[in-house]
């Protein structure tokens, strides 16, 4: 397994995934290509095995470039087949390395780190146990369902 910044040539791969894991949203290649082309305000990464991209995740900076930056969990997929083998806690992780050297190298710093999800989803274990993030709100029928608003504060991944 090895987790990378997406890449043009990871597009159509990543797109597989959203279009697999995501099934209500449309337009899976133009949304990748477009999050990847708003760098340095997104962060974009894929999770490999076996030469095959099997998952994708992107981070967002918001509010500007600040010295002390909240970052959003824009987007996590695995292909289904691949779920609970670690890869999402993985890319969380190791991604989460490489955005804070990028951020080091402009002077900045991950403050706090903020995310939805539908509030039934099953990945808000993986989030509070990965970053340390808690509900901050649950937002009535926001997209398909109820969403939770979840915020990792004061992040440290030193620790």
């Amino acid at each position: 397994m090895l987790v990378r910044s997406m890449s043009e040539a990871d597009l159509k791969d990543a797109a597989f995934v959203h279009q697999r894991e995501f099934a209500r949203q449309q337009r899976s290649l133009e949304w990748l290509r477009c999050n990847l082309s708003a760098y340095p305000r997104f962060l974009s990464y894929v999770v490999v095995v076996d030469n095959t991209v099997v998952g994708y995740i992107s981070w967002a900076q918001k509010s500007g470039f600040r010295p002390e930056v909240v970052l959003e969990l824009e987007q996590l997929a695995v292909l289904s087949n691949y779920q609970g083998k670690g890869l999402g806690r993985a890319l969380i992780k190791q991604s989460l390395v490489l955005v804070e050297k990028q951020l080091s190298d402009t002077g900045s710093s991950i403050k706090h780190i903020m995310l939805t999800t539908r509030a039934d989803n099953h990945a808000q274990k993986l989030y509070r146990s990965a970053l340390g993030a808690e509900i901050e709100a649950t937002i009535a029928n926001l997209y398909s369902a109820d969403e939770v608003l979840m915020i990792a504060r004061n992040v440290n991944l030193r620790t």
